[in-house]
């Protein structure tokens, strides 16, 4: 596929998908083709479809009275049965139970069973679940029938016989990444290549800049990218390297995948207008709040759009016919949302804060991980923090020189200038020098254009490419060889057998290290992961990991060698890949009993 007509990019993204293509027919010289946003066809409203370029990643699961009595249908979905997009997001809102949303961020939730139909969570009993592999799949299916219905004259331009770059947090695990090629497989678009979020908005950066880059980071800069979208927080840092007077980039620090965005924001916007109608003896019921939930959002965008207005109007349907007009009326004043927002999201903080963390409660609601702390500051700082010892441990943070914002939320430039006002401060506080922002080609569309232009690097028709591997480092849990103790559970030790920065397609083997491996019988294996701790290399064993390495998945299993008796320990190396799309292949030779077993991580959490 490296030679289709179209490199494609595809965001896939927690609120909304967007797909870019290049076509290399219309250019001669590929270094200078024009990225375009596919437009596409989606319901906006029963029986009316739209071209829009972005695709909301909602899906709306329909009433049997629905798919009857309205025009939920498109041409590739003449049944109506999941309506994806638009119109999904506006029906949905009123109808919560039904609509799936997130799906992105329940793919990387370890804590559940992903491939399990689970979604939407409050559904009521008549609503068939899905999963968020099939969710997520659902949106990269209507992407291929948008495409296929506007573009595909001929077979070969068909969305499946395409170079595709599809984008993935750079936060994601390697069961993540491996769920999302499921999902993209299971969509029919079997040849893929996974790319990181920040990476991609930085390569539409470099797109946009062509040749010009050179001039706006220099060796020895330190790049962070900011990304923060409807329902994520992301950052990486990006390192601008020399060698041999050549220019080149790698991706030093990735951060964790931060359950905070736009729709925390919006969702307290709600609580607040709520609360004002509180005061007036007004109390609104889940549906009110789902409205008013929506209608926030709607109002946030306007006043932040627009310095002149200084409070939006909010309509909320209301419940009994006494009401005048049948409806609730407020306002969200703009002194109010900014003073929410700051205060709430992007406090002044110092850089040595790290994230509040509050006392969990033992029984909780059925879903997602959200972080407690609010503060996208905060955890800024933390980011920053933990990541020093890669540069200057002196220091209580690392100091960017460069910051390339890049999500939805970041739009307002209000927003940036308070994240650059406090970032300066840190920088001031500490004698470094103040941060330049990088001008984002688009902070909505730059994700899916960057994945099309990689395509162009993988072609080696683009600038240049990003070095830094995979972002994380991987461990085994072995069990420590020591005598039991009644009620103390055995000893287990993290064995790295992927480095942090290894690049995919390398493979390494722990020649010096032998283990035993019990055969014939039901064992687990236990995965395990770290972004924080770059120097570890293969082989070493970790006794005291708790803080710094992360449990991931564990895979439940029996390796059979019916040649040997159930319970036999043989000796045994590994051998560890990282494949092209960023998953981990592990293998367990026994050169002695000429006897090989291939690992693959659970898809289950």
């Amino acid at each position: 596929m490296s030679k289709s007509r179209y490199i494609v990019g595809i965001d896939l993204g927690t609120t909304n998908c967007v797909l870019s293509y290049i076509d290399t027919r219309k250019e001669h010289d590929l270094t200078t083709a024009p990225i375009d946003i596919f437009l596409v066809p989606q319901l906006v409203a029963p029986g009316e479809i739209g071209e829009k370029d972005l695709l909301p990643s909602f899906i709306y699961l329909p009433t049997n009275q629905e798919k009857q009595g309205e025009r939920l249908t498109m041409s590739w979905n003449p049944f109506g049965d999941r309506v994806v997009g638009a119109y999904a997001k506006s029906r949905g809102t009123e109808v919560p139970g039904r609509l799936v949303a997130s799906a992105k961020s329940w793919l990387c939730h370890t804590g559940i069973d992903r491939t399990a139909p689970i979604l939407p969570v409050d559904a009521p009993e008549d609503v068939q679940k899905l999963s968020p592999i099939v969710a997520s799949a659902s949106y990269l299916r209507h992407l291929k029938a948008a495409w296929n219905h506007t573009f595909a004259q001929e077979g070969k331009d068909r969305l499946e016989e395409q170079s595709i770059y599809l984008t993935i947090p750079a936060s994601f695990d390697a069961v993540a990444r491996e769920l999302t090629v499921k999902a993209a497989s299971s969509a029919g678009l079997d040849d893929i290549t996974l790319l990181e979020e920040p990476q991609a908005a930085f390569y539409a950066w470099l797109h946009a800049c062509r040749d010009r880059w050179k001039k706006e980071v220099g060796p020895g800069d330190l790049i962070l990218v900011c990304d923060i979208g409807g329902g994520t927080t992301d950052f990486s840092l990006i390192r601008v390297t020399s060698e041999k007077e050549e220019l080149g980039l790698e991706r030093v620090a990735v951060g964790d995948h931060i359950l905070l965005g736009g729709d925390n924001m919006d969702l307290a916007l709600a609580y607040s207008l709520s609360e004002g109608l509180k005061g007036k003896g007004i109390m609104l019921d889940y549906l009110q709040m789902q409205t008013l939930w929506y209608s926030a959002r709607m109002a946030k965008e306007k006043l932040l759009a627009n310095q002149e207005f200084s409070e939006i109007p909010v309509v909320i349907p209301g419940r009994g016919s006494g009401l005048v007009g049948g409806t609730l009326r407020t306002a969200l004043m703009k002194k109010k949302l900014e003073s929410l927002l700051f205060e709430g999201f992007f406090p002044a903080c110092k850089s040595s804060d790290w994230p509040q963390c509050r006392p969990r409660i033992g029984l909780q609601e059925m879903g997602l991980p959200y972080v407690s702390d609010t503060a996208i500051t905060r955890h800024l700082a933390r980011f920053l923090d933990i990541h020093k010892d890669k540069f200057d441990s002196s220091q209580h943070m690392l100091a960017p020189t460069a910051i390339l914002f890049n999500g939805g939320v970041l739009k307002p430039w209000i927003i940036r200038r308070r994240i650059l006002d406090i970032i300066s401060q840190w920088l001031h506080e500490k004698g470094a020098p103040a941060i330049k922002e990088l001008d984002s080609p688009d902070l909505d569309l730059a994700v899916a254009q960057g994945a099309s232009y990689y395509g162009l690097v993988r072609r080696e028709a683009g600038l240049l490419r990003i070095r830094g591997g995979i972002a994380r480092s991987y461990y085994m849990g072995i069990e420590g060889a020591r005598p039991a103790v009644p009620g103390l559970p055995p000893t287990i030790k993290a064995l790295c057998v992927v480095p942090q920065g290894m690049e995919e397609g390398g493979s390494v083997s722990l020649q010096g290290r032998t283990f035993g491996l019990i055969v014939g019988q039901p064992v687990e294996f236990r995965f395990l992961a770290s972004t924080i701790r770059p120097d570890d290399s293969v082989g070493d064993l970790i006794d005291d990991w708790d803080e710094t390495i992360e449990p991931i998945t564990t895979l439940k299993t029996s390796m059979e060698a019916s040649e040997l008796e159930p319970g036999t320990v043989i000796p045994v190396q590994l051998e560890a890949t990282v494949t092209e799309i960023g998953t981990l292949a592990l293998s367990l030779v026994s050169k002695e009993k000429d006897l090989r077993f291939d690992l693959e991580f659970s898809v289950r959490g």
